[in-house]
């Protein structure tokens, strides 16, 4: 099966929060129907993350549900998703705990998941406005690796 994998990284915050959804929504409408899978990989670290991630399942829901995941992954097994387990379960199609950063210092462990996550993307969404955080970071490192990205606030203008 050829599987399509998209990740996706943003700040905390965002700005323009319908304008970005509207973009997010046309981008994973394309992929659940031209793709023959959708891996669709997501943290849970802001505004960006949850967004995305309720928009994905918007999508799966009125567009096609049959060739995709919403892969939650996470840095380690926080606390928050060890007193919630099954819901979390019950809102993503899968969980991971990254082994590349589940080991490490708390501190780093969240940019460790996210060059993984860059690494195994075949498309890596951005919503960055800032030159600066943990997602600008990412950005960075996607750059320097050559991935494949789309920056959301940069096709609007």
């Amino acid at each position: 099966m050829n599987i399509c994998t998209v990740s996706f990284f943003g700040h905390r915050q965002i700005d323009d929060v319908f304008k970005i959804e509207k973009q997010l929504e046309t981008l994973i409408r394309e992929l659940l129907l031209t793709k023959e899978y959708v891996e669709f990989l997501v943290g849970r670290d802001g505004e960006f993350d949850q967004l995305v991630s309720s928009t994905i399942r918007r999508c799966k829901r009125n567009t096609r549900d049959d060739n995709s995941a919403l892969v939650l992954v996470l840095p380690y097994a926080t606390a928050e998703y060890r007193n919630n387990e099954q819901s979390f379960h019950e809102y993503y199609d899968e969980i991971e705990i990254c082994a590349a950063s589940a080991e490490k210092h708390f501190k780093s462990a969240h940019q460790i998941r996210n060059r993984s996550m860059v690494d195994r993307s075949d498309l890596v969404i951005f919503c960055v406005e800032h030159n600066s955080g943990g997602a600008y970071q990412t950005m960075q490192y996607a750059r320097k690796v050559d991935a494949n990205i789309i920056n959301l606030p940069d096709a609007t203008r």
